[in-house]
């Protein structure tokens, strides 16, 4: 009838000077009874390891499938995001868990068809080129713990601003993008460089989702067969995870000439549009940027608190 799951990331309270308790794989039935029951099993965990506050719900991880979807049922979510039924926000809020912070946001680009937002950003983007003072390259996976390291070197700067930003560690880095190594095209994945040195990273992978949607959790025979038809297929989305420039670069065009670049790479090879998530509405820069992409907001996902 339910399932949910509670957790302590000790690395992640000492640094914030917090007494968390993560909670996540929250399942459920319709009923209110039924929600209370795993939450209030969640709470009591807390509460004897001296925990002061629940926050969730995150699966996985702090990057994969979190949150409750509060927008957004019209079409499938991209890789990486998840889907909640309606009534799910009713329960946890009915719980009493409140807003935890700024919602997280997936913005769709259409990419095939050049609109006036695109246009005017290919102007700003040639300029750009023009000048010849930033370097647009695809990522090299035959140097891949190199180009770990230039994604390392942006990931934490270039959030640290963001209220809760946890401080990626290198060799967790490494993991979650050895996660996209088999399937990524390295002219998708982009640095922007200046003087030979790393300021920004757009990397575009393709929407696995759109191939997943047809295996039916894998649990016939054939279901194998109609995953590996349909992952051979050219999907219409280009999931675009981070969007990562150097504070001090974020007045200059480096993104916009990384953004030009990923989707006239995109369109020609057949992609329709862009997936940008997610991102938090907290995020000074981001939303504003996608905006001036000629994005909208599609979906929108949303944490909560609740103190035990």
């Amino acid at each position: 009838m339910g399932t949910i799951c509670a957790g302590e990331d000790r690395a992640a309270n000492a640094r914030r000077g917090r007494r968390e308790c993560i909670f996540g794989f929250f399942e459920c039935y319709p009923d209110s009874s039924i929600a209370g029951a795993l939450l209030e099993r969640v709470q009591g965990w807390a509460r004897k390891r001296g925990l002061d506050t629940l926050f969730g719900p995150f699966n996985l991880d702090y990057e994969d499938s979190y949150g409750i979807l509060i927008e957004g049922r019209d079409r499938p979510p991209a890789i990486l995001c998840g889907h909640t039924p309606p009534y799910y926000r009713d329960l946890i809020e009915g719980y009493g868990f409140e807003k935890a912070r700024g919602d997280n946001l997936a913005f769709a680009i259409p990419i095939a068809e050049e609109g006036p937002e695109r246009r005017r950003l290919a102007r700003l983007a040639e300029r750009m080129r023009r000048r010849g003072w930033v370097r647009v390259r695809g990522a090299d996976l035959s140097a891949w713990e190199r180009e770990v390291d230039n994604v390392y070197a942006l990931i934490n700067r270039s959030l640290e601003h963001l209220p809760d930003h946890i401080g990626w560690e290198r060799e967790s880095l490494r993991a979650t993008l050895a996660s996209f190594r088999r399937f990524a095209d390295p002219e998708l994945v982009l640095f922007a460089e200046v003087e030979g040195r790393p300021v920004g990273w757009f990397p575009g992978v393709p929407n696995l989702n759109e191939a997943l949607i047809h295996a039916n959790g894998l649990r016939r025979p054939w279901d194998a067969l109609r995953l590996a038809y349909h992952l051979r297929r050219q999907p219409a989305c280009l999931a675009v995870k981070s969007v990562l420039v150097l504070p001090e670069y974020w007045q200059t065009g480096v993104a916009v000439l990384l953004f030009d670049e990923l989707a006239r790479r995109a369109a020609a090879k057949g992609y329709q549009w862009a997936d940008l998530s997610l991102t938090s509405e907290d995020n000074p820069y981001t939303p504003g940027l996608a905006e001036r992409f000629g994005a909208r907001v599609y979906k929108r996902y949303r944490t909560y608190r609740l103190a035990v």
